[in-house]
């Protein structure tokens, strides 16, 4: 690189350039071809950030001089080889290599402009540059473009300063460059707020609380001075370091600056937010010198404190918040607050440790106060520094905790490890809150306290450093989460105690001998009833035992009176459980009556004994009863922090912080109380008639048989009373009893649900007639809802003024709803014309409503005037009829009066339209109209009115000569019809003596180029034109549905909307991860395997919605690829019809566009306020525009967490290149989004070893290229190494929000603008009077799922979906006060849960579903959640039979985890009864249920196999004495079944429906899901919700499942089902339809088909439905060729051997083994239960064995033996074939082929002895075959469980082959149906047609779709 001499000197550059390329010459790095694509400046790794500035400023002056371009390039490549000369960063030596190519090349091609010397050259050109830019530009630019101004002239100058090698050629430029140095810090990089910009101010902070708050801040008076540790301040800072209060913290604490600037910003807006909220828009005229109200800090105080004063007074602590007594001003106040929300803000991963940060609060608040408080000292020295640093507080605070919390989700092996093993984020924080945090861990935090214990090290470990420490592994606290199903039972005791003993008392009753429920009053029955005592003893002990067991691994971390508390109730539990039966067996000689019973009672000497025990044990309930009358009492006792009230409580309530007094008010009590009671009224009711009753009598008739004929080897051939009979008969239905609870909730929620729907005044309006029949009080409705009042306004003024204001508005809202449906090709531009309230309002004297409703009206007008003869009364009266004509009649003359005026230019023109107009005016009030007027010639008149239309809209800009001739000739015709045809005294009109030229001869065409005047026009034409009804407009249904929702909710409840500055802040935050942004051209015209590519199927699922889109875009394709030219346009077409990223944020950028438009309409209310006064605005100079701008900025923030923004705009893979340059588009185009992301630098270190920081770093977009980086907060590590990814990559990014609410979206959501003009309503509900002191917490909305049209399983799912977040949620918040967070829109006031621990949990595994978690945690902290239906937000499902079962699975993995956890355990304990059974039968019951549901079906099938192959079944049916009661004995069998069908868990979706778009569509779209197989579907889900439910819980295994969430029209593989659901559903099918057919073969004989039918009928169809539900439900499933391929790709999957690397879909042998993981981390527990289950499969070889003709019906236990031999030979004789082809397959072929031979023979001559001498038959190997293979597959599970130990033997290879063989078996089974289905082409067209029927009804072609044809016609 040869420099001229004005340069340094050439041989020291080329020194450096050699030695640079030495270390970075490589070929792999960045291409030269790559800035084509990208810029370089966003290709700079992590580690070179600070060259970044430098490349961007050569790119934006590369245009202007390519030489000083090429110089600062250069001068980044020095400072990134000074920076890191070894390129041992990531990415360093490909970047610099790259860089390096780019250099070479530059130097060649860039010529100088301005000198003759590089020096010289950057010398001018910088001068040049600041001339230009900073001196002339300096009023012109915004703050934006001047920031990006001063960093260029800042980067030129360190160019200069490089480039010139003396320092006295550039030291006249010195103090110039400081100069624009302390200018650029002035115009550092801002979020919201610009507080550090020079120049004009900004409208945002001319806002009066906002200037009022920065004030505040900045008083610094008698605040002692921190001595500055200047390693952290800027050398080139000369202003004040300390500006205001937080700076103070920041140099006090050792906090971050980007962390300090990003919570200085958060608490000016919120002090801002809340003050204009408390000041209302009272005291318009002072508000100039506004200053923050007293009120304001406190409020602000309390919302932040409010946890912390708590968590002080549980631990009886004093609050460290301390007011100066001499402080006169809310300098403390706000201290603490900043304190606070420093520490939060860097805390990283602690923050889900709300009382961790309380903790750490509670000391830095000491030192605060002793600080502020000793005023004497001037200064002081920070109580918190490290030299060097800026991050003091994270490494000597943050970093420990931590390393504690790292060290423990390590060793939880990403939660595969039991949770008992380690400490999660729960057990981590409630170790603050016992007292001994303070005395263990002191402050500052000692480093050898036992909470920094590190689990993945030993004591030796730890011995080996420095010095000894002494300490142990701190143990879970409070509670452990262990894998077993008992902790349904402890959690929900109650509930199970009261069914157990309902149960017994039931049964006893029943039992009696009259059956009857009057029975209780018997004696004996009421003695007997009286037991019911002693079994809760029982059970009250099992509980006190469960206490002990399953939290033993937590027990060290238990206070003394805890454990004393655990000890004694088990102790008094043994105690009651011997004192009751004794003292019972005692009383039994004196049984009593009920009514003997209570009159006993007066003298107490006659009482038995018992009684007073059964008094004495109930006392307890009986306290607690009266306490849940009394509700309050019960509240505060509870919640109180006295000693003496915990004392007293000590024995019922354990000492925790959370779940203290979780009551209701009295009014929701009694309606969930009221609920409960009628529901179990009902339920009981039903048990005792139909289920327990009808099964007494034959159940005592079977005890008296006597010993039935046994037909096999019976082990208890004694046993009493056929009890094994009486049990397999009872089971079932005693399980059907516990279940069936959920049925009847089902019932009563629909029920319930409909009614409260119904009065919430949903559906209304449902269809478009509904709408225009009430379409005139909309706006009345949008006016008490939707327009804010003024305070300042009396209501009568309001009322006058309402009509005309609410009219203007709702016009301005309606008609920015109809564009926004237009932009998103909803609707056409015809129909956007016919919805829209025209700009021209007010022009008439009546209201111009859309002409919609006015459509055709005009016509019907016309003909109404041509039948009219006689009066025109008749004529008004018909017109007035309908109120549309009326209006459009009116219209239609007024405007065309206005526009024959606009034209006419003479006077003379004009006095002829005006004696026209006089003359009808004068025949209306006369009534004369019929008389004197023609009215049969109107259809003429309106055909030239028509024509004149269309000729003024077709001209243009100029004026043609030709045109203004037409029109005057249309005029004089249209004069003439008038004047002559239709009047019949018109003759003199035209007649003007004084005329010097033509009629119309000089018109004005000025007004055609005015807008509104042309929109006038065609609203005009629409209405003479439009002759067919608008009913069907819109035609589009999704817009259809949009409409009627938002003109419904018009009229429900909702808070009245206030004013925009006076509404609550609040942001919205949307987690990504690497999901879809934007589909690229590629994704759009990529086929799939059946030829079809995204956009073709797009444009067949919305075709009406492809032709507005190509409407709007102007453009008509030729073909394919004529698409591609128009990518751009098209791309986001697409896009906002899949569920991207895009469009989530356009869907939540319409909050910012809704806030703008509320925003100016308010400014308009308030300015014409103002002028009424005679008084100023507020914000003088100012538009009311930016004012509006600068409001919603402070009012509405968007954080999109992009957790790996930054790997993607520094890798190199397309696809995530794609996703960057995507969301940097975004940023852009909406240029209030901003992007947080977690930023990872590997940098060297000062020993020469690189290592790894993190950083969470928020950015904006900059310019039309760029992002710009606002805050960078260093983090401790990972966050996302710690818990669930989700919830993780939230708390990284919620210190970006703002506000005081906070709005959860997720990746597949979508939101519309009406709905988003809704949103001040739905926030006033936060401080809504309507819920007394327990204001919402979480505030619950309705979704629309927008995926319910692409199939029929994507409606099944919307439909499932629809009703839960619709009449799910709303039972569960209005009466049952159960509902928690679910995900999605809901939105959280947000100082709540900031300082509660988060808007999620995020524990691995525990907490996969993480989003309830955060509801648990709201109500457990005294929170309150509602549900509110007025709004509504989109959100998309999975739409394909695989995607389905992974969510379904993930949800019930997360449900299964969920059962083991505190939250659940704790509310199930803490909630009232009947609050506790609405929390059980909605969260972990409903899965429980289900899976009960499945196990029934066992236990009911396993029973019946037992009586058939046992021979009992056949000895009673044919018993005489059975006869009788045979008809009872069969609906017992068969009552479980009608449970099994579930369809009444369909009974809420058809009710929404029916609310929503009546019942008879609602009846109507049940009956075509059940022919589409619904029902399949939902029984098929059924066992995948059984499945992994149960599977969690046993062994664990939980993980989060991807689904994709993409448009499925795929066909999936049979080996991918095959792998997907071979042990959820197909093993468990296959075993059930075994179990089947041996019931079927063994019983015909003595039993009729009939009752086989009706009992198992239900059984089948569950098999069917599980076996075949994923063949069914999957495209093209039964084409020929696509079976054909799927036979061939499963053979090659079974043969293909496993190993390293070989991926779950490429072999067998991988998937084998990945399935067997969850059995090598189970527990002892699980695994012997795991081999106690297998052993089930024996008992088909033992039943079918006696039953052999060659058995000879023998009852001999050798039969069985000699069957074990025949297995046992039969494995022997497959284990030498195996050895024999491992052996002899390959060397010695003849050998292997003689001994196959010899097996073949001799199992031939086997067969035939058997046949011949032993009279076996053929039957009998079908027996064999079905008897035999469970006991194989027995075999083959244990050998799995046993695996550790097998795998060690030569046996692993027969277990892994025989598991081969049965997955060969089952999947032949399962093919050979598919395969001869595949045979008749008619069925492939049928299940076509079956799956995609919504899609047909859209007219969607997809066998066309599935065979990928196309042609043109298909494009246009």
């Amino acid at each position: 690189m040869s420099m001229s001499s004005g340069g340094p000197s050439g041989p020291q550059r080329q020194r450096s350039r050699n030695m640079s390329r030495a270390i970075t010459m490589r070929t792999d790095g960045f291409s030269g071809e790559e800035p084509g694509d990208f810029i370089e400046s966003e290709l700079v790794p992590p580690s070179l950030a600070p060259i970044v500035p430098i490349l961007r400023a050569a790119n934006e002056i590369e245009e202007d001089n390519p030489r000083v371009a090429y110089l600062c390039r250069f001068t980044a490549f020095e400072k990134a080889h000074t920076m890191d000369p070894n390129s041992s960063g990531r990415g360093v030596r490909q970047f610099k290599t790259y860089l390096l190519h780019r250099l070479e090349k530059d130097e060649q091609e860039t010529k100088r402009r301005l000198a003759s010397t590089d020096a010289k050259e950057i010398q001018r050109f910088y001068e040049q540059y600041c001339r230009e830019n900073l001196e002339e530009g300096l009023n012109m630019k915004k703050p934006d473009e001047m920031a990006r101004c001063y960093q260029i002239a800042s980067v030129l100058y360190d160019v200069l300063k490089t480039v010139t090698p003396e320092k006295s050629h550039y030291s006249e430029f010195d103090q110039y460059a400081k100069g624009v140095e302390k200018e650029k810090a002035s115009f550092s990089h801002y979020n919201i707020l610009p507080l550090n910009i020079s120049g004009p101010r900004q409208p945002v902070m001319e806002i009066p609380e906002i200037k009022a708050a920065v004030d505040l801040l900045r008083r610094m008076e008698s605040l002692p001075t921190p001595t500055l540790d200047m390693t952290t301040v800027p050398e080139e800072t000369d202003g004040p370091v300390v500006r205001d209060l937080l700076d103070w913290l920041w140099q006090t604490f050792g906090f971050q600056k980007g962390n300090v600037e990003n919570q200085k910003e958060h608490l000016i807006l919120l002090l801002a937010n809340i003050d204009m909220r408390e000041s209302g828009t009272v005291d318009q005229g002072g508000r100039q010198n506004h200053v923050i109200h007293s009120n304001t800090v406190k409020h602000l105080m309390n919302k932040v404190f409010q946890n912390y004063i708590s968590w002080c007074r549980y631990l009886h602590e004093e609050s460290n918040i301390k007011i100066p007594t001499d402080a006169s001003t809310q300098q403390p106040e706000l201290l603490y607050i900043g304190l606070y929300l420093l520490i939060w803000g860097e805390a990283s991963n602690v923050r889900f440790m709300p009382e961790c940060l309380c903790y750490i609060f509670h000391h830095m608040a000491r030192d605060l106060y002793a600080i502020i408080s000793d005023r004497k000292e001037g200064s002081f020295d920070p109580p918190f520094r490290r030299e060097g640093s800026d991050d003091a507080f994270l490494q000597l605070v943050i970093q420990p905790i931590y390393s504690v919390i790292h060290n423990e989700a390590t060793m939880s092996k990403k939660g595969t490890v039991s949770h008992s093993k380690w400490r999660n984020y729960d057990d981590l924080n409630e170790y603050f809150w016992s007292k001994k945090c303070f005395k263990q861990l002191g402050w500052p935090m000692n480093p050898a306290s036992d909470f920094f214990g590190d689990p993945t090290k030993t004591k030796d470990d730890i011995e080996r450093h420095d010095r000894p420490i002494s300490r142990r592994r701190m143990s879970k606290t409070n509670f452990v989460e262990i894998r077993t199903f008992l902790h349904l039972f402890r959690s929900f005791d109650r509930m199970w105690a009261f069914f157990i003993l309902a149960l017994q008392a039931m049964i006893i009753i029943a039992w009696s001998p009259s059956g009857s429920l009057s029975a209780i009053f018997d004696p004996t029955v009421f003695r007997n009833v009286m037991t019911i005592f002693i079994t809760a003893s029982f059970l009250n002990f099992l509980q006190a035992t469960l206490e002990i067991i399953l939290n033993w691994k937590a027990w060290s971390s238990l206070v003394c009176s805890q454990m004393m508390r655990h000890v004694l109730k088990f102790v008094v539990s043994i105690g009651w459980l011997i004192i009751l039966p004794v003292t019972y067996s005692s009383s039994i000689q004196n049984p009593t009556g009920l009514v003997k019973f209570f009159s006993n009672w007066i003298n107490f000497q006659s009482q038995s004994i018992y009684n007073f025990a059964v008094a004495l044990y109930m006392l307890p309930n009986i306290f607690s009863a009266l306490f849940f009358i009394f509700l309050p009492i019960r509240r505060a006792l509870e919640r109180s922090n006295s000693r003496i009230v915990r004392f007293l409580l000590w024995w019922t309530q354990p000492k925790l912080y959370v779940a203290r007094g979780m009551y209701e008010d009295t009014c929701s009590l009694l309606k969930y109380t009221t609920f409960w009671i009628l529901l179990l009224i009902c339920k009981l009711a039903f048990s005792y008639y139909v289920e327990i009753s009808p099964l007494v009598g034959p159940t005592k008739i079977i005890m008296f048989l006597g010993r039935g004929t046994y037909e096999w080897h019976e082990f208890f051939p004694y046993l009493q009373h056929n009890l094994g009979v009486v049990f397999t008969i009872w089971a079932p239905i005693v399980m059907v009893y516990f279940m069936d609870t959920q049925i009847w909730y089902a019932i009563f929620s629909t029920i319930c649900g409909g009614v409260n729907g119904a009065f919430s005044r949903l559906g209304e309006i449902r269809t478009l007639g509904m709408l225009r029949s009430r379409f005139e009080a909309i706006p009345k409705a949008f006016g008490k809802h939707l327009v804010p009042r003024h305070g300042s306004q009396s209501k009568r003024r309001e009322r006058e003024e309402d009509k005309k204001l609410h009219i203007d508005k709702f016009s301005d809202i309606w008609n920015a709803f109809i564009i926004s449906m237009r932009d998103e090709d909803l609707i056409s531009n015809r129909e956007r014309d016919l919805l829209i309230v025209p700009s021209s309002v007010g022009d008439t004297t009546v209201f111009q409503w859309p002409p919609f409703l006015l459509a055709s009206k005009i016509p019907i007008a016309l003909d109404m005037a041509k039948s009219v003869k006689k009066r025109d009364e008749e004529l008004h009266k018909r017109i007035k009829q309908d109120p549309y004509t009326y209006y459009a009649v009116i219209e239609c003359y007024e405007t065309l009066l206005n526009i024959l005026y606009s034209l006419t230019e003479e006077t003379s023109d004009k006095k002829v339209v005006d004696r026209i107009r006089d003359s009808l005016d004068d025949s209306i009030r006369r009534q004369s109209l019929v008389k004197e007027f023609r009215l049969d010639e109107l259809p003429q008149l309106s055909d030239k009115f028509n024509k004149l239309l269309i000729l003024l809209l077709r001209t243009e800009q100029e004026e043609h000569d030709t045109i203004r001739t037409q029109i005057a000739n249309l005029l004089q015709d249209i004069m003439e019809i008038i004047t002559q045809d239709i009047m019949k005294n018109g003759q003199g009109i035209l007649k003007d003596e004084n005329r010097n030229n033509q009629l119309f001869a000089n018109l004005n065409l000025d007004s055609i180029k005015d807008e509104a005047w042309r929109e006038k026009c065609v609203r005009l034409q629409l209405l003479l034109t439009t002759k067919e009804s608008a009913i069907y407009v819109p035609t589009n249904l999704e817009a259809r549905r949009r409409i009627t929702f938002f003109a419904n909710s018009l009229f429900m409840k909702m808070p009245r909307a206030p004013q925009v500055r006076n509404m609550m802040s609040f942001s919205v935050l949307t987690p990504y991860y690497k999901e879809e942004v934007l589909f690229s051209n590629d994704d759009l015209h990529e086929k799939n395997e059946d030829g079809i590519s995204i956009l073709f199927y797009l444009r067949k699922i919305y075709p009406d919605e492809w032709n507005n889109c190509l409407e709007r875009i102007k453009f008509k394709p030729k073909d394919e690829d004529s698409l591609k030219l128009r990518v751009d346009e098209i791309a986001p077409w697409a896009s906002y019809r899949g569920q991207t990223l895009t469009r989530t944020v356009r869907g939540m950028m319409y909050y910012r566009r809704a806030l703008e438009i509320q925003c100016i309409q308010d400014r308009i209310d308030i300015a014409q306020l103002d002028r009424q006064r005679t008084t100023v605005s507020y914000q003088e100079g100012a538009s009311i525009v930016d004012m509006a701008l600068a409001i919603a900025d402070i009012k509405f923030t968007y954080v999109v967490s992009c957790q790996v923004y930054g790997m993607q705009k520094m890798s190199k893979d397309v696809k995530d290149k794609a996703c960057y340059l995507n969301i940097l588009s975004l940023m852009i185009t909406y240029p209030s989004l901003r992007i947080a992301y977690i930023d990872e630098v590997e940098a060297p270190t000062r020993n020469g070893m690189t290592e790894k920081t993190y950083y969470s770093v928020l950015v904006k977009g900059m310019g039309e290229k760029y992002d710009e980086e606002i805050y960078r907060i260093k983090l401790p590590g990972r966050p996302t190494d710690i818990g669930e990814g989700k919830p993780e990559n939230q708390n990284h990014a919620i210190i970006f929000t703002r506000g005081e609410a906070l709005q959860a979206i997720d990746m597949n959501q979508d939101n519309y603008l009406e709905e988003a003009f809704k949103m001040r309503n739905v926030l006033e509900e936060f401080g809504s009077e309507n819920y007394g002191k327990s204001k919402p917490t979480i505030l619950g909305l309705r979704e629309h799922i927008f995926t319910g049209s692409v199939s029929s399983l994507a409606w099944f799912m919307s439909n499932q979906e629809t009703s839960f977040v619709t009449i799910g949620q709303r039972v569960l918040a209005n009466p049952l006060k159960v509902r928690f967070h679910y995900g999605h829109p809901d939105i959280f006031d947000r100082l709540f849960h900031i300082t509660r621990g988060g808007i999620s949990k995020a524990s691995k595994t525990i907490n996969l579903s993480e989003d309830i978690f955060s509801g648990f945690n709201s109500t457990m902290r005294e929170g309150n959640i509602t549900h509110h239906e007025y709004m509504q937000v989109g959100k998309g499902r999975d739409v394909g039979m695989n995607q389905i079962s992974s969510f379904e699975a993930k949800v019930a993995n997360g449900n299964g985890e969920q059962t083991l956890s505190r939250d659940i355990y704790r509310l199930g304990r803490r909630f009232d009864f009947y609050r506790m059974l609405s929390f059980y039968f909605t969260t972990v019951g409903f899965y429980f249920s289900s899976m009960v549901t499945v196990i029934t079906v066992y236990v009911f099938l396993y029973g019946r196999l037992y009586l058939v192959m046992s021979g009992l079944e056949k000895s009673i049916f044919l018993d005489p004495r059975i006869q009788d009661n045979m008809k009872t004995l069969e609906s017992a069998l068969a009552s479980q079944s009608v449970f099994q069908l579930g369809l009444l868990l369909v009974l809420p979706m058809v009710m929404e429906v029916g609310l929503e778009k009546g019942f008879r569509t609602a009846l109507g779209e049940f009956v075509i899901m059940q022919l589409q197989l619904a029902s399949v579907f939902f029984t098929f889900q059924l066992g995948t919700k059984t499945h992994y439910y149960g599977r969690t819980i046993l062994h664990g295994g939980a993980k989060y499942r991807p689904t994709g969430r993409g448009f499925v029209v795929y066909h999936a593989k049979f080996a991918e089902n095959y792998r997907m659901y071979s042990r959820s559903h197909f093993v468990k099918g296959l075993e059930l339809l075994i179990l089947l057919v041996v019931y079927l073969a063994y019983g015909k004989s003595y039993r009729s088909s009939r009752l086989y039918l009706f009992v198992t009928f239900s059984i089948w169809f569950l098999v069917a439905s599980w076996l075949f539900a994923p063949f069914i439900f999957n495209p093209s499933c039964f084409e020929w060729q696509k079976t054909v391929d799927d036979w061939t790709d499963w053979r090659k999957w079974m043969g293909n051997r496993g190993g390293i690397g070989m991926s779950v879909d490429q072999s067998w042998e991988a998937w084998w083994t990945s399935e067997q993981e969850h059995l090598k981390k189970t527990s002892i527990r699980a695994f012997l239960l795991e081999i106690i289950l297998s052993l089930r499969f024996l008992i088909y070889q033992y039943g079918i064995v006696y039953h052999l003709n060659i058995a000879r019906r023998s009852t001999s236990i050798l039969v069985y033996g000699l069957s074990w031999l025949v297995m046992l030979t039969v494995l022997v004789v497959l284990k030498m074939v195996s050895i024999g082809r491992q052996k002899f397959g390959t060397d010695l072929q003849l050998m292997f082929r003689i001994l196959k031979g010899l097996l073949f023979l001799g199992f031939v001559s086997v067969m035939a002895v058997l046949f011949v001498v032993c009279n076996l038959t053929i039957s009998d190997v079908f027996a064999c075959i079905l008897g035999f293979l469970p006991t194989g597959w027995c075999i083959l599970l244990i050998g799995q469980a046993c695996s550790p130990v097998i795998r060690k033997t030569t046996l692993w290879e027969s277990i892994r082959e025989l598991g081969r063989a049965y997955d060969n078996i089952m999947g032949l089974v399962l093919f050979l149906p598919i395969g001869f289905l595949s045979w008749f082409p008619f069925v492939s067209e049928f299940q076509t047609r079956l799956l995609f029927n919504q899609a047909f009804s859209r007219g969607l072609q997809i066998s066309r779709i599935l065979a990928g044809q196309k042609d043109i016609g298909d494009i246009e």
